[in-house]
């Protein structure tokens, strides 16, 4: 038989990463699955490096699948058991990432997968119903193992079929973090990632925005990247206006490959703006003097601002607040 191989759902967080050491200790093949589906955070080269270089560090591969577009259209509008606090759909993401997972076992020549959920750590995703739910949706057949919490569950078909050993597997629950972090001194491992860093759809901000979207729009790739960056205002014509913070928005609004929206600079220092391409005049006007408003503009002056193929002479507004009236976040 050829060696054995395990595919991980690899968030980057210490459970994930000592889940795949655990299973490696017992001489399987560890490849960690990042799946990215656009909501991972901000900054996705800091976060790629971050990952191949803790990879590296326990001895597990890894590759990044790209299931934005799949998550979009299958799981993020309509998961069957609901959203947590905010905009996050845990429970069947988690079932959606194992089922790739599991098609992706022939791929990788891989025999089971890895999970580092933890029995009780997390109130929606992590119960013992939580995590059998999972389990159902995910049709996993039980192919899927979570070393850390192991002797709390049924033996999976890795344990059965003697691929691990459930004896050097653990019993860990609740969210005391105690015995993972004595784990993770023991390997060396220190540059890991905060429990609660990581999806946008848990952040109440975040999740303001994309309601705000849904609401007058369709959702679609090029959406997620725009709803990372800015702030967002929704003008009284229904157009989105979306106005960088600082230098390092600019650049990123400003490499976004956008077909909804106009991008509009302004005639003196300031924030790259967005708008939708739908926008009434009236909106047009309005964007104009909103984005000014944060700008180096004076408003005791007039200023030209090319929005498409209209030009608008405007000022800002006397004060921020006026502008933010329309703000969403």
């Amino acid at each position: 038989m050829s060696k054995i191989r395990a595919l991980a759902l690899f968030s980057g967080g210490l459970d994930s990463l000592l889940a795949m050491k655990l299973i490696i200790d017992q001489g399987v093949d560890v490849i960690g699955l990042h799946f990215d589906t656009g909501f991972g955070g901000r900054n996705a080269e800091q976060k790629k490096e971050y990952l191949e270089k803790i990879t590296q560090k326990i001895g597990a591969k890894l590759e990044i699948v790209n299931i934005r577009e799949q998550f979009i259209q299958d799981i993020l509008f309509d998961p069957k058991y609901g959203y947590g606090k905010h905009f996050n759909p845990c429970i069947d993401c988690h079932a959606n990432m194992i089922r790739v997972a599991k098609a992706l076992l022939p791929k990788f020549d891989a025999h089971f997968v890895i999970s580092g959920e933890v029995v009780g750590q997390r109130p929606m995703s992590q119960r013992f119903d939580a995590l059998k739910k999972v389990e159902d949706l995910s049709e996993a057949d039980g192919l899927i193992l979570r070393p850390l919490s192991a002797k709390l569950l049924p033996p999976t078909l890795p344990e059965q079929k003697g691929w691990v050993d459930r004896e050097k597997l653990y019993g860990i629950s609740g969210r005391s973090r105690e015995v993972q972090m004595e784990l993770a001194k023991k390997y060396g491992i220190e540059d890991y990632e905060s429990p609660s860093g990581g999806c946008l759809l848990t952040d109440e901000n975040f999740s303001t925005k994309i309601r705000d979207h849904i609401k007058y729009d369709s959702f679609d790739l090029e959406d997620i990247d725009v709803l990372k960056w800015g702030r967002h205002f929704r003008l009284p014509g229904g157009a989105k206006l979306v106005v960088s913070r600082n230098k390092e928005e600019n650049e990123k609004l400003g490499a976004i490959e956008v077909t909804k929206y106009e991008k509009f600079t302004l005639p003196l220092p300031g924030p790259l703006s967005l708008i939708s391409k739908t926008a009434s005049n009236e909106d047009k006007e309005l964007a104009a003097k909103i984005a000014l408003t944060y700008s180096k503009a004076k408003p005791e002056n007039e200023y030209d601002v090319q929005i498409g193929q209209t030009t608008i002479k405007t000022s800002p507004f006397e004060t921020k607040k006026e502008a933010q009236s329309f703000f969403v976040q």
